[in-house]
Parts: C-alpha cells; structure tokens; sequence
C-alpha cells in the first residue's frame, strides 16, 4: 500500500497526529471517488449515482473522457476506453479519495486492470456484491438481477468482477433495454417519465420472483435503478442491493467513525 494513503476518521481523539498531504494534491474531505460517462443524456434523479443528494457524505465525480454508452455498454472493452477510465481514475486518486466506484455497472469490465494499476481501493460495478449476496443466501436461493441490457452482460464483466460460473446459475436477470419510458436512459432521449419508469422497474422485478418463488435477492445493475429501490422492495419483499448499498459499504469502511453512547 502507498504510505502516503491513509484511511480514517478525524475526530478530537485523534486530531494531535502528524498529517501528509501528497505533492499535487490541492483538495481533500472526499472519502469516495466515482467515475462516469461523460456523454449521456437523460434526467438524473435523486438517487442515481451522479446525483448529488444520493449520498449524505461528500464523493468527488470524475468524468471519463469522450466515454459514451455505447462504448462502455454495448461494444467489447478496448484499450482506448481503459486508457480513458485509467487517466481517470489517477485524477481521483491525486484528489485524495480512499476508494473508487463508477457509475454503470459494466465499468465492471475494467474492474481487475483499474484495481491492479491503482493504489487505493476499486470498485467499479454493482454486480460486484452478487459473490457476497450469494454467500449469505440459502444455497438453493436464487439472486434476481435487473439490468439495462442483459445482453452485455458477457463472461468478461462476470469474471472481472469475481462471479464465479456456479454463481451465475442461480441468478434470474431480466433487463428494461426496450421499455418505452426506461430505454429513454440507454438512448439518451434527454427525458423520460419518471412514474412511468418506476412501474417499469417494479414490474420487472415482480417477474422475477413470479418466475422464481426462491429468488430472495435482488440486484439492481444499472446506476440509474437506484431511485426505484425502494419501490422494487415495497413490491417484491426482497433485500434489494444497487449502486448506493456498494458506495456506502466503500465508504462505511473508508471512513470510521468513533461510537458514542450510554452504557
């Protein structure tokens, strides 16, 4: 590890400490950096990653340059795009933060190059947590997965992000890349209907665990899932992970904080 990288907390029982700050580094305070698409179009509601009320905890935003989604989504990953989430993903580390996430989960192609040519933390994809979800599930339990476009979901975002063949059968994905109002996101028509997608997204997850009763996960793929959350979980009655539920266990771990309390 970088020495000149710390993690923790500063609090009055640990502010008497000698402090470093790395050559070059003109700002501080943001535990969290996440990458993101610089060419989309579409409304970011509160919730999707890149909007700034989502978190309760400052993350620094980094745009990857010239980055689209088709680049990123619907064509096979090439060296240009690393070398753009590369540079990056080095802006946010000279920035300070502890740990890095993207914001669409087929980042998740780059997970294992991004982590390996950087010094802090990586954590690209939301499909990142399934090998954990896996694990505290029931092994005959099924994980529902809903993705933007699950024909993009190929071998190589699946061993990147560490998800074993074994795992992937037990994952029952369905995707929204042709519902009217949710295919406005991967087309960047600049709107959509925002009730409209919710009932998309909740109807999605409710064929997943009509077709499964044994599904009792879901996954939530997509950066812009996050706003119906909520919703899915009123709808299904089942643990419903996404983007947010990753960042902040990046950031729970990042950033400790000191109990306090009655005994």
């Amino acid at each position: 590890m970088n020495n000149n990288i710390r993690m923790g907390y500063l609090d009055d029982s640990n502010n008497k400490i000698k402090v470093r700050m790395k050559k070059g580094q003109t700002i501080s305070g943001f535990p969290i950096g996440i990458l993101y698409l610089e060419d989309v179009h579409y409304p970011l509601m509160p919730g999707n990653v890149v909007n700034g009320y989502t978190f309760d905890f400052p993350v620094r935003y980094r745009a990857v340059e010239g980055l689209d989604i088709p680049n990123l989504v619907f064509k096979e990953p090439t060296e240009e795009v690393y070398q753009s989430i590369l540079k990056a993903g080095k802006s946010l580390e000279a920035d300070g933060c502890r740990a890095i996430s993207g914001a669409c989960g087929f980042f998740g192609n780059y997970q294992r190059k991004l982590a390996d040519d950087l010094n802090i933390p990586v954590a690209l994809s939301s499909l990142l947590q399934l090998p954990w979800i896996g694990t505290i599930l029931k092994p005959g339990q099924k994980i529902g997965v809903l993705t933007a476009d699950q024909s993009s979901l190929t071998d190589n975002v699946f061993e990147n992000c560490s998800i074993s063949r074994e795992l992937r059968k037990r994952l029952i994905m369905k995707d929204l890349r042709n519902e009217p109002e949710f295919s406005c996101i991967p087309e960047a028509r600049g709107e959509f209907d925002n009730g409209t997608v919710q009932q998309e997204v909740v109807a999605k997850a409710l064929e997943i665990t009509e077709d499964d009763p044994d599904v009792r996960a879901i996954l939530l793929e997509c950066s812009d899932m996050p706003p119906y959350a909520f919703a899915v979980q009123q709808a299904t009655g089942c643990m419903v992970f996404d983007y947010t539920t990753l960042i902040k266990w990046l950031y729970s771990a990042a950033a400790q904080m000191p109990y306090k309390g009655f005994i």
